[in-house]
């Protein structure tokens, strides 16, 4: 230590914390409602996610859409896009000031500025039983960014092509038709489906675990608008040693689109975006 303690150093500590960004008035979800909607779906499409590979498929504004663990112990890297307007994708920092560290049922995900509305809404969640165990980790983290060749360079100093970050960019050029160079820049900070990590107490450092995930575990959204969905199973597996590798133990992830009907996907009403008034600021 540097500095000598203060005095009061066990008062200051002993200060309550206050929540940055109460919930409270956002919306409420009505998750009873949305499982009657669900009810009656039909399997439209699945897509199977190779391990240590990327894909995208299109979901339209109120249906359903689930990831599932197909073969064995899996973790996905999960991004959002608006359909039709790229720039409108997932903000796993906003929704993590907003929701918590790692997600369930009846947490949205939200859109980046200018727009900041939800984009999907979890309905169900075969790991919600999980919690936060005794090492402070929890599963579905928007704490991490995502696995990267350009942080692995950083660290190792070689070059490795099936992080979560290029399996993204690979699946989200093939869906759109866009070049590696355009697609790129759209991949951002994810969601980590089925991923089970926290922070050190100690240290504060982020760390991964074992995932609890089983074959025929899933977590299921409600799509709020016409989403691209991107998911990349990681080359970590169960990311219980590793999370960039060609050795560990890898298995594929299904995107199943659920569709409750015509009718139902009409009477969907789209989350508005921000009427924040940007003439006098950004």
């Amino acid at each position: 230590m540097d500095h000598p303690m203060p005095e009061d150093a066990g008062a200051r500590r002993a200060v309550e914390p206050v929540i940055c960004y109460p919930p409270e008035t956002l919306p409420p979800v009505d998750l009873a409602a949305l499982r009657k909607v669900r009810e009656p779906a039909k399997l439209a499409r699945t897509l199977r996610v190779p391990p240590r590979d990327g894909g995208c498929i299109f979901v339209p504004a109120g249906a359903f859409f689930r990831i599932v663990s197909v073969e064995g112990p899996q973790v996905g890297d999960l991004n959002l896009w608006n359909a039709h307007d790229l720039t409108e994708r997932f903000y796993s920092g906003k929704t993590r000031a907003l929701h918590g560290t790692h997600l369930d049922a009846g947490d949205r995900l939200w859109s980046a500025f200018p727009c900041l509305r939800p984009m999907a809404t979890i309905t169900r969640d075969t790991l919600g039983w999980y919690g936060f165990d005794e090492f402070g980790g929890g599963v579905h983290d928007v704490i991490g960014t995502r696995c990267d060749p350009y942080t692995g360079r950083l660290l190792t100093g070689g070059d490795y092509h099936h992080c979560c970050h290029s399996n993204l960019t690979r699946a989200l050029a093939a869906h759109t038709g866009l070049s590696l160079s355009e697609a790129e820049p759209l991949v951002h900070d994810v969601m980590n489906v089925f991923m089970c990590t926290g922070f050190t107490r100690d240290t504060g450092q982020y760390f991964m675990k074992a995932s609890p995930v089983r074959p025929g575990d899933f977590i299921e959204f409600h799509a709020e608008i016409d989403l691209i969905v991107g998911l990349s199973a990681c080359p970590g597996g169960d990311c219980s040693t590793t999370h960039s590798s060609d050795v560990a133990r890898c298995y594929p992830l299904d995107i199943e689109v659920w569709d409750p009907g015509a009718d139902a996907r009409a009477r969907h009403v789209e989350p508005e975006i921000s009427a924040y008034d940007r003439s006098h600021g950004a």
